[in-house]
Formats: C-alpha cells, structure tokens, sequence
C-alpha cells in the first residue's frame, strides 16, 4: 500500500495548568503516539492540539517544539466547554504520512483520558 495522509487522536489530562504539568504531558502523548505508531517526524504533517478552557499557562504547540516537533505546522485551539466534559484535558490530532491501514493506527489515551474514546482501537505497546 503507498504512503497516505491518516490521522492519529490522542488526549492526556494535566493534574495542574502550570508549565511544568502541561509540558510533560504533552510531550509523553506525542512520543507515545509516534512510538506506538511506528513514526519518524518528518511522517508528520501537521498537528492540531485542543485544551480544554481550565488549561490556559501555555500552549501545548511549545511543548511539542521542546521535543523537535519546530518544523512541524502546529495549531492550538480550545475545546468547546460542554458541561461535565473531562476537565484539564489536551487532545491532539496529527496527520501523518502511513502505508499503514486505517484499522491498525494506535490511538493513544492517558492519565484517565482513555475514558474518551472506549470506541477505539488504544493499541498494545508495540507497532503492530
């Protein structure tokens, strides 16, 4: 199969909007979702980052170029805040270049976060 555009979701939660929680999280989801996934930054096309309106210290975008995602187009966005949603919550969604099918992409969850989507595949520890 050549090489198409897919993409990949993921979301982790912050215990608190500081710097010091928000960067590692993020930057733990998207080396978990390139891990698992198989994938080289220059796969990456481009990266969409939400946070949900109680996560306002930083950008996620800052934290992803801390681990060499700079020439990478990034986007951040705010969640729409629907009552009782998950709070201090990051989601992203990368678009990436794959020969891989649709059906064996490794969505990743965590921090409590995998309650999001209980519909999708979360993958093992391993590219499949």
């Amino acid at each position: 199969m050549p090489a198409t555009v897919r993409a990949l979701r993921g979301a982790t939660t912050v215990v608190e909007d500081t710097p010091e929680h928000v960067t590692p999280r993020v930057q733990e989801l998207l080396t978990e979702i390139m891990r698992r996934n198989g994938l080289q930054l220059d796969d990456v096309v481009s990266v969409i980052f939400t946070a949900t309106t109680d996560v306002v210290s930083m950008f996620p975008a800052t934290a992803a170029r801390g681990i060499g995602f700079g020439t990478v187009p990034l986007l951040c966005a705010s969640e729409i805040p629907v009552p009782g949603s998950m709070p201090r919550c990051v989601r992203v969604l990368l678009h990436v270049l794959t020969e891989r099918p649709r059906g064996d992409l490794r969505h990743v969850y965590l921090h409590g976060a995998e309650v999001l989507r209980d519909d999708l595949p979360l993958g093992g520890d391993e590219p499949a």
